[in-house]
């Protein structure tokens, strides 16, 4: 999602890359980047147990996704200046070594404080990870081989986006929500031996004069854009953090049955990040307008016909299939919008969507805890509407003509 943050740091400071030998690292990242969404977004699938265990409501529950979204918004927005002089391979390593401790804290939390604890600091390691991951391949790799490298890092998001919510709910009726999440140690583990024998030494050469994410906002296609974005993540995590429930509740699933409709929705997911790039090449403004009115009309959809299974299925396959994909037009309009400041924009957006998601799933969940699943799909569907209102005035910026 965060790919491209540091672009042009890495393009105007190069180095010595490691050449061919860098893959083994590309693919050690790669695995950093599936353990991470998959710790970030299983909590979406095993909600409902991790409520009962704790005996919280669902809503309480919810809010282990929006802490980890608010440190990951901290951690982007200052870990390149806390860290500033610092080799990338220390960086990296230090990263996953949290990432471990992390995802123990979270299986074996003996309270809510304790889970709590370990999702914040899966937050920080979201955040500073999606902040240096592009400069790091783009160092990694001779120049012609960049393009592949980020394509992996993308596909392990994705891939990670399919299985995290359906192998969750699969792996949580056999061995339970904290057998679920111990997966998360010896991943972990192997990340951070794979990155220690493959990283070589990465100097730190960032400008003490960096420009500021924050100072993006200055201009005011800028703000226009990154609320449009915010309504967007907002929107779609009011909804998505507490299908569980809704699946459970209102349609009444199987956990067998819950997991398919998971896995449905992270392939349609998997088959829109094919399609939108030809999606956005023919037009970005349609993009940025259609697919979160889209999203919104699926969140009515829901309120309506979530009695029903096969309706209910098909809706949040479309779900996927738009919501998966759409970051990649919002990245392409800040290409475009803001090519001179694309280190800081990227920056901005990173913290964007992490304080979007903290927002959506906290919001979500007083509304679902105080008034059920329609006010909350309706709540999202203002939402996603609202951004898709801004991406008209988005549009009128004749970059996106």
């Amino acid at each position: 999602m965060a790919i491209g943050v540091d672009l042009e740091f890495a393009e105007t400071h190069p180095t010595t890359r490691a050449g061919s030998g860098g893959w083994g690292a590309v693919v050690a990242l790669t695995l950093c980047v599936a353990t991470l969404i998959a710790s970030e977004f299983m909590p979406v699938s095993i909600l409902t147990p991790i409520a009962n265990d704790l005996r919280l409501t669902e809503g309480a529950a919810g809010q282990i996704i929006s802490v980890s979204g608010l440190f990951a918004v901290l951690a982007s927005l200052t870990i390149t200046s806390l860290t500033r002089g610092l080799d990338l391979r220390t960086l990296l390593l230090g990263l996953a070594a949290l990432m471990l401790v992390s995802g123990a804290m979270v299986a074996f939390a003996p309270t809510y404080a304790v889970l709590m604890a370990g999702r914040a600091l899966l937050g920080i390691v979201i955040g500073g990870f999606w902040s240096i991951s592009a400069a790091t391949v783009m160092r990694l790799l001779p120049e012609d081989q960049v393009p592949r490298g980020l394509a992996m890092l993308n596909g392990g998001n994705a891939l990670a986006t399919t299985i995290a919510a359906p192998l969750g709910s699969f792996l949580g009726q056999y061995i339970g929500w904290r057998g679920a999440f111990s997966i998360v140690v010896p991943l972990a583990a192997l990340t951070f031996v794979w990155l220690w024998r493959t990283l070589p030494e990465m100097p730190s050469q960032r400008s003490t004069r960096a420009a500021s994410p924050l100072a993006v906002l200055r201009r005011s296609e800028a703000r226009v854009g990154m609320v449009a974005v915010a309504l967007l993540f907002m929107g779609q995590f009011a909804l998505f953090t507490y299908l569980r429930p809704f699946l459970e509740g209102v349609t009444q699933l199987s956990v067998s049955l819950l997991s398919l409709v998971l896995l449905g929705m992270g392939g349609a997911g998997l088959i829109g990040t094919w399609l939108i790039g030809r999606t956005v090449t023919r037009s970005l403004s349609a993009t940025l307008i259609g697919a979160p009115l889209a999203m919104a009309a699926i969140a009515i959809g829901l309120i309506a016909l979530g009695t029903m299974s096969l309706p209910t299925a098909a809706l949040l396959a479309g779900w996927g299939l738009i919501g998966t994909a759409l970051p990649v037009a919002w990245w392409t309009w800040l290409s475009r919008t803001l090519p001179d400041d694309a280190e800081a924009g990227g920056g901005l957006m990173v913290a964007v969507i992490q304080l979007a998601i903290t927002l959506g799933a906290a919001g979500g969940g007083l509304l679902f805890d105080a008034a059920g699943h329609r006010a909350t799909f309706l709540a999202s569907a203002v939402l996603l509407a609202g951004s898709a209102l801004l991406g008209v005035l988005c549009s009128r910026k004749p970059s996106l003509s």
